[in-house]
């Protein structure tokens, strides 16, 4: 398997020449990509806008986004996406994500929660053929058109689309519809039931998603988590005690990491938990931890 590492980080608190150096960084050190997630009402840059502009810094490192689905015109994603694409020579990485179920978020995208994943059972294979160069006609609750042919494609043919999620509608959709599997807040022994869940998914859907295509988002911290915040990783990690699923400290994170490289999983989207400041000695510090787990 060809193990590969991004760095996720959130954006919030970067100042413009502190995202510079940290895309830099991972050049610098050796990782796959940055990643930009999206979260509407979050203070959190744009993840597109981000990419794009990380894209004209750095001609070498992938772009990847955990973005919403729901709640967007077809046709703009897609020419949007397939322009980054086509900008970055063909470096971009997408998973998709229903988003956030409660709070501002929830009304902000615009999709009630019960109907996102119709939305996304809908939207997916338009895409595919929107990038594929076809002329597409297509009415449906997400979307109506007539006669749309995209341009520019992307690069990348076919451009992936990966999706999220851990509930078991989630992993019959990933098996169904998508090119990878990217949770996050999971145990390798959950994912690896997972992914049996994936490919038998696909395996009716006469499919069949790569093995190198399986991999996990990871945020780890230095200090144990405490109180809310303790307490709404449990919540969404089904209960496990958080430091299972984030781990506390580098050596902790490179031990989950093989673990779940022992499972099949060989994708990693690592998101460190630190002061802004501390950013660019973390990265020398996670290159050695990590780095050399890439092949």
């Amino acid at each position: 398997m060809k193990v590969r590492i991004g760095v996720g980080i959130s954006g919030s608190q970067l100042s413009l020449p502190q995202i510079g150096r940290l895309v830099d960084d991972i050049d610098r050190f050796g990782f796959d990509s940055l990643w930009l997630s999206e979260v509407l009402t979050a203070q959190v840059i744009d993840p597109l806008v981000g990419l794009s502009w990380a894209a004209g810094r750095n001609q070498k490192i992938k772009l990847g986004t955990t973005m919403l689905l729901p709640g967007r015109n077809v046709v703009r994603i897609a020419k949007e996406l397939a322009t980054l694409d086509m900008l970055s020579g063909g470096r971009l990485l997408v998973t998709f994500v229903p988003g956030l179920t409660a709070g501002p978020e929830m009304e902000a995208i615009g999709v009630p929660p019960k109907r996102r994943s119709a939305h996304i059972d809908e939207v997916m294979p338009v895409l595919r053929r929107l990038w594929a160069g076809e002329t597409v006609t297509h009415h449906g609750e997400a979307a109506s058109f007539s006669d749309v042919t995209l341009s520019p494609l992307p690069v990348q043919q076919p451009l992936e689309m990966w999706l999220g999620g851990n509930a078991p509608a989630a992993l019959e959709r990933c098996g169904r519809l998508s090119d990878g599997w990217l949770p996050a807040l999971c145990t390798p022994d959950e994912a690896a039931a997972g992914k049996v869940v994936i490919d038998e998914a696909a395996a009716r859907a006469g499919r069949a998603i790569s093995p190198e295509h399986f991999g996990v988002s990871i945020g780890y911290s230095h200090t144990p988590l405490e109180g809310p915040m303790a307490a709404a990783i449990a919540a969404r990690a089904r209960g496990h005690d958080p430091s299972e699923v984030m781990p506390v400290g580098l050596p902790a994170l490179r031990d989950l990491m093989e673990r779940f490289l022992d499972v099949g999983f060989s994708k990693f989207v690592v998101r460190p938990s630190v002061p802004p400041d501390r950013l660019p000695e973390e990265m020398e510090s996670l290159a050695k931890a990590v780095a050399d787990l890439q092949t």
